[in-house]
């Protein structure tokens, strides 16, 4: 069966009468599209090629949590474990103005729902593997633990990493108190890079496919900090700044909080373009400095620029 037969079947399932289907390629882990209906409405949905998993459900109860704290993101019109329907949105329009609403709606974001635990109340997804939202009171722990150290028995990070490269991995995690002030967990998208932004009909910013956790503000701005990104995208860091809601040094930080995103990549297989080497370039100055000493910590070693 074609994708596109597949997905009008589901959307049939899901109650929704579709007339043709045009697919969007790209997705990670679902055959997605634009249905228009044959009463004449238009409708973005999802479905799975492989096994039934609940990656959808998780989804759809993001984005009603992203949704309740007053981030904009498409209405779901249905979920399930077979597919996920949403209301029809437009491509990202790369313009200052843009970018200057979606910075200001993320600092809303982040400052207005703030908890006293790192996590959620589930599981979530990152692409194709699960992501662990166990709470936890101690955000360095947990960004440690469930955001960094839960890659490395992943087969492709086994393969990209040395016995001392994942040595001085472990040891960035046991320094992180040093590199990262204390701050309070706040609601993230989690997964916030330009793909994951589109367009209302109303112009307006809308986030889709988050990875939803209350963890630090700076795990997001991380995301669009350090991937490839528009030149209207330095307007988001302007609004974003104006709000009062940056902390001192958190360009220093963006890099080191992008190691888990980097190891995603390695662990998905998409490492094409040299995520391995940037890792190794984050941890470096914690490789041991000889044979009989142990790792560098980060208090005085020259961190990656």
């Amino acid at each position: 069966m074609s994708h596109g037969n597949m997905l009008r079947e589901r959307l049939q399932e899901a109650g929704f009468a579709a007339g043709t289907v045009e697919e969007i390629p790209g997705g990670v882990i679902a055959v997605a599209g634009v249905a228009t209906l044959r009463d004449g409405g238009e409708v973005f949905a999802k479905t799975l090629a492989g096994p039934e998993s609940d990656v959808f459900e998780v989804e759809a109860a993001g984005l009603a949590e992203l949704r309740a704290a007053g981030a904009r993101t498409p209405e779901v019109l249905a979920a399930s474990s077979r597919v996920l329907v949403l209301e029809r949105m437009r491509p990202r329009q790369d313009t200052e103005e843009f970018w200057e609403r979606l910075g200001r709606m993320i600092a809303e974001l982040h400052t207005s729902h703030v908890a006293d635990r790192f996590g959620w109340h589930r599981d979530g997804w990152l692409g194709r593997m699960r992501q662990d939202n166990a709470w936890d009171d101690d955000g360095h722990r947990f960004f440690a633990e469930h955001r960094v150290l839960r890659w490395l028995p992943e087969p492709h990070v086994e393969a990209a990493f040395d016995r001392e490269d994942r040595r001085a991995i472990k040891a960035f995690c046991a320094a992180l108190p040093e590199l990262v002030p204390e701050q309070p967990p706040c609601l993230t998208h989690g997964d916030l890079w330009k793909g994951n932004v589109v367009t209302a009909p109303d112009g307006a910013p809308v986030l889709i496919d988050p990875a939803v956790s209350y963890t630090w503000p700076e795990v997001d701005l991380s995301m669009l900090w350090c991937s490839l990104r528009p030149p209207e995208a330095d307007r988001f860091f302007a609004a974003y700044r104006e709000t009062g809601a940056l902390r001192e040094g958190w360009e220093d930080r963006m890099r080191l909080l992008h190691l888990r995103e980097l190891l995603s990549h390695i662990a998905h297989g998409d490492d094409t373009w040299g995520a391995a080497d940037e890792v190794r370039k984050v941890v470096r100055p914690f490789r041991r400095t000889d044979p009989g000493g142990g790792p560098r910590r980060g208090q005085g070693a020259e961190l990656p620029s």
